[in-house]
């Protein structure tokens, strides 16, 4: 990657930053990110080494633990101060760390490649339809 790609929690507090190049992203459509998003589905920019993701402000960062569709859990990072999502970690998978797309500084930088647990979708949540769609989450 050419540059950083750097993101912050709505009032700035806690703030991210990593080189490398996100492994997958993707917009998701599963029950538990249209109730945390308040929307249809979630975006997320999924990284392969969540070492190489900096953190600044880690004192002001609350974690909130889910059984996904699988029945693993997922960690939920948000900000304490201002309750914007940050980040979303998996138990299965420790070294993943996913950032939301809308936390990036440059919020274009994000390129979907996928809608996972499409089944789950919103009949009004219209997706761009180029997108290949999975019903869960894709194997392998």
């Amino acid at each position: 990657m050419d540059r950083l790609l750097t993101g912050a929690c709505a009032c700035g507090v806690v703030r991210y930053a990593t080189a490398q190049a996100p492994m997958f992203q993707n917009h998701c459509q599963c029950r538990d990110c249209q109730r945390r998003s308040g929307s249809g589905h979630a975006s997320y920019l999924t990284f392969a080494d969540r070492t190489a993701v900096e953190v600044e402000g880690e004192a002001e960062i609350g974690e909130w633990a889910v059984a996904g569709d699988s029945g693993q859990l997922k960690i939920h990072g948000f900000c304490r101060r201002c309750g914007a999502p940050v980040f979303l970690r998996f138990a299965a998978m420790p070294a993943l760390v996913a950032v939301h797309a809308g936390s990036l500084d440059e919020p274009d930088r994000f390129a979907p490649q996928g809608v996972t647990y499409a089944a789950s979708a919103p009949a009004w949540d219209r997706l761009d339809p180029a997108l290949p769609a999975f019903a869960g989450m894709p194997a392998g």
